[in-house]
C-alpha cells in the first residue's frame, strides 16, 4: 500500500497522513492514532531510506547489552524474552528494534560513543548499569533519548526500569530466618554492577531487622555471574572455617554452579545447605532438588521499557503518555526443595 492510497481510505490529505506518521507537532493525538491504527491493519510500509535521507532519522532503536564469556558460548534466556516484548509494542509503529553487542573485552562506555557518533538509531536501551554510569551523564548531555535496565547513582532525573532486588533479598532473608537460618551467606558480581549494591545493602537491613550480626566473610564477590561464578562463589563459602547453612544467589544461572561445587565436595542443596536462587531461568528448572528462586515477565517488562522509551522520544511522546517512568519491576517467590528448615 502506497500513502497515497492510505490517505484515500483515512480521508485525510497525504501531508496529514506523512506528518502523522513522522510525529510533527501539528497533527492532533486522535488523527495520529487514527493513521498509525490503519496503517497497522492495512500493511502499510514507508520507505525506510527515503524517510532517514529527508528527515535525518532512522526509524530503528538499540538495546545495548554486554557480552561475556558465558553469554557468547551458551546465548542468553533473559534479553530474548525482554526484546520480544520491546518488539510487540514497536511492530505497530514500524520501528525496528536493532541489537547492540558491546564485546566483553570493549569499554561500554566507548561502544556507546561509536554507536552515537555514527547515528544510526534514534534512541537507546542500555542495560548492565553500573554503580556510577559514565554513559547515562553522555546520553543526558547530549539530550538522546533512552531507558535504562537497571539504576545507578549517576546522571539525575531519567527513565529506569529495575527489578525488585531489594524485594528479592528482603523475601528471602525472612523465609530463611523463618525456616531456623542464621548464617546465610551471599554470592554478589566482583564488578560495579549496580544491583550487586543494592541486593547486598537490603541483604544487610532484613538481617539487622532479624537481629542477625552481619558476618562480612559471608559475601562473597563472584567474578563471573554465571555456572562458574557460583562455582567459585560457593567454594569460597565451603572453605570458611564455619560455613553457611543457607546462600543466597544474585544470578540466576550461578545455581547451576552452586549446585555443581556442593556436590563436588560431598555435599548437597537443600540437605546440607540450603540455596535460594534469583530467577526462575529455563536451565535451573532442572536442578535437582528443584530450587527456590523468582518469578518475573520479560515480556511484560520488555513492554514497559518500551513505553518508558517512547514517551521520551518527541515522535511517539503523544501516543505513549506514561511521563518519567521510574519502575521496580515485582518479581514473586517460587518456592522449591532447596531451602528446607534448618536441623539444629
Amino acid at each position: 500500500m502506497s500513502i497515497r492510497e492510505l490517505a484515500q481510505h483515512l480521508n485525510i490529505s497525504i501531508g496529514t497522513v506523512s506528518r502523522a506518521l513522522n510525529g510533527r507537532s501539528d497533527v492532533n493525538a486522535e488523527t495520529r492514532k487514527r493513521v498509525f491504527e490503519a496503517a497497522a491493519k492495512l500493511g502499510y510500509v514507508p520507505n525506510q531510506s527515503g524517510r532517514s535521507l529527508r528527515q535525518g532519522t532512522t526509524n530503528a532503536v538499540g538495546f545495548m547489552i554486554e557480552m561475556n564469556s558465558e553469554t557468547s558460548l551458551h546465548g542468553d534466556t533473559f534479553f530474548m524474552s525482554v526484546f520480544a516484548g520491546v518488539q510487540a509494542v514497536f511492530k505497530p509503529l514500524h520501528l525496528d528494534l536493532v541489537v547492540l553487542l558491546c564485546p566483553f573485552d570493549d569499554d561500554p562506555y566507548e561502544h556507546l560513543r561509536r554507536v552515537v557518533s555514527r547515528r544510526f538509531v534514534d534512541g537507546l536501551f542500555i542495560s548492565a548499569t553500573q554503580r556510577r554510569d559514565r554513559r547515562i551523564d553522555y546520553l543526558i548531555e547530549r539530550e538522546i533519548p533512552f531507558i535504562a535496565l537497571g539504576r545507578s547513582l549517576s546522571g539525575g532525573s531519567h527513565p529506569w526500569i529495575d527489578l525488585d532486588f531489594e524485594g528479592v533479598a528482603k523475601a528471602s532473608v525472612d523465609r530463611l530466618v523463618a525456616r531456623g537460618h542464621s548464617r546465610i551467606g551471599l554470592v554478589k558480581p566482583a564488578s560495579e554492577l549496580n544491583l550487586g549494591y543494592v541486593f547486598a545493602e537490603a541483604y544487610y537491613e532484613a538481617l539487622a531487622r532479624h537481629g542477625i550480626r552481619p558476618d562480612p566473610e559471608l559475601v562473597v564477590r563472584a567474578e563471573q555471574t554465571s555456572e562458574e561464578g557460583g562455582y567459585g562463589g560457593m567454594g569460597q563459602l565451603l572453605a570458611l572455617r564455619e560455613r553457611p547453612s543457607a546462600v543466597l544467589l544474585v544470578n540466576e544461572i550461578m545455581a547451576i554452579g552452586a549446585y555443581r561445587r556442593l556436590h563436588d565436595a560431598g555435599l548437597q542443596a537443600g540437605r546440607d545447605v540450603a540455596v535460594v536462587g534469583f530467577r526462575q531461568s529455563p536451565q535451573a528448572r532442572f536442578l535437582s532438588p528443584t530450587l527456590t528462586c523468582f518469578d518475573v515477565s520479560l515480556h511484560d517488562l520488555g513492554r514497559r521499557l518500551a513505553e518508558g522509551l517512547l514517551a521520551t522520544m518527541p515522535a511517539y511522546r503523544d501516543l505513549y503518555p506514561v511521563g518519567l517512568v521510574q519502575d521496580i519491576w515485582p518479581m514473586s517467590l517460587v518456592p522449591g526443595e532447596s531451602d528446607p528448615p534448618h536441623a539444629i
